[in-house]
């Protein structure tokens, strides 16, 4: 069977597989198995596991804050976290308290030695807490309650089956996705789910950051000339979160009449090829800590929704996040210097206006901008 053909029936079976799934759950734990009941305790904490069975680098990301969440209320725990992403070693480690990461295959049923070993580590973690930090996730969920935690907490809702030790409601007025997590160990906490919340960081090194100016140095024309601020460009996105090239021509000509004073660079996908013409210097790394270095460096930031803007979000000074199709209040960028610009119907010229100011003045944190005008 050709790799194209097994995509196609790959994708076309995901929702039966989620209703297996979701069947297996109930089934299994129709009701919590075992696990401590009640508000988690303020002390006594010292194994914890993460479970986010994503693949995705911006799913990734968006574990950060409740990364920041677990060092400040349980300091001298160790944090393992189990995942689908083959660089979320690289993402977290940063994080001093970071234990093992735990990488599930893609596709299971093709390595099922890889899932029973992966299994076989859960069930011998000698967990205090375990945290199902995806309201949605069915896998999670069973992954969770296959350990032996004393507390086991996850979101119960909708989209979620299965029981829990200490079940948490999906809450109706917050739904960016980074502070969901963060939510949930505050509630079963029983603590206040108010603010100061943490937002997206990778936490790179000084020499890192070093490191980032100067490769980006070596992208502009003069290295040795006074720098001017450097516009950095993703032009890239997945499927319906893509912007055509066309747009990105007439957002980029007015973006560069409004801000004459800076330098622009693009940053290439994975793909290792320009989006734009090579209209602008490229710069191309598979080494994602290495990108986000060059990230750092850059005065501003500009992208679609994608998994770049998320590590732009944690990383660089000023990051706009361009959104049609999704939601910015639920997947958008946040904290300093992060902002959405809702681009859905509007022309790139009026997406590049809003923009332009952004640049020029980042403003307060995580503002959604309309194309015309800016809300408060």
């Amino acid at each position: 069977m050709s790799d194209g053909l097994h995509r196609t029936l790959f994708r076309r079976s995901n929702p039966a597989r989620r209703r297996i799934s979701r069947w297996l759950v109930g089934r299994l734990f129709r009701s919590p198995s075992g696990g401590g009941q009640g508000p988690l305790p303020p002390t006594g904490i010292l194994r914890v596991l993460v479970c986010k069975v994503s693949h995705t680098l911006g799913n990734t990301l968006l574990l950060t804050p409740l990364m920041q969440e677990l060092e400040r209320r349980y300091p001298g725990a160790e944090v393992d976290v189990v995942t689908r992403s083959p660089v979320a070693a690289a993402l977290l480690e940063g994080y001093p308290r970071l234990g093992r990461v735990m990488q599930l295959p893609a596709h299971g049923f093709r390595h099922p030695l890889q899932w029973l070993g992966v299994l076989r580590q859960l069930r011998r973690g000698g967990y205090d807490l375990a945290i199902d930090a995806d309201p949605r996730s069915q896998t999670g969920r069973l992954l969770v309650n296959l350990t032996h935690a004393r507390y086991r907490i996850g979101f119960v809702g909708p989209g979620q089956h299965g029981g829990i030790g200490v079940p948490v409601p999906v809450p109706a007025d917050l739904r960016r996705q980074s502070l969901l997590p963060v939510y949930l160990l505050r509630h079963a906490l029983g603590a206040a789910a108010t603010g100061p919340w943490p937002t997206p960081a990778l936490r790179l090194s000084d020499s890192e950051r070093a490191q980032g100016r100067m490769l980006l140095a070596g992208l502009l024309p003069d290295p040795h000339a006074p720098r001017q601020p450097v516009i950095g460009i993703f032009a890239n996105a997945t499927g319906h979160k893509l912007l055509p090239r066309e747009w990105w021509m007439g957002f980029l000509d007015e973006l560069e009449a409004l801000c004459p004073g800076h330098d622009f660079v693009e940053i290439a996908p994975a793909s290792g090829r320009s989006m734009l013409g090579d209209r602008y210097p490229v710069y191309y790394s598979s080494d994602i800590r290495r990108l986000a270095t060059v990230l750092s460096a850059l005065s501003a930031y500009v992208s679609a929704d994608c998994g770049v803007m998320h590590l732009a979000n944690a990383s660089a000074p000023v990051t706009i996040g361009l959104f049609e199709g999704t939601r910015p209040e639920e997947w958008g960028v946040a904290g300093p210097g992060a902002w959405n610009v809702a681009v859905e119907r509007q022309s790139p010229e009026k997406a590049a206006s809003a923009a332009a100011g952004l640049v020029v003045d980042a403003g307060p944190a995580h503002q959604t901008v309309e194309a015309a005008a800016i809300q408060g």
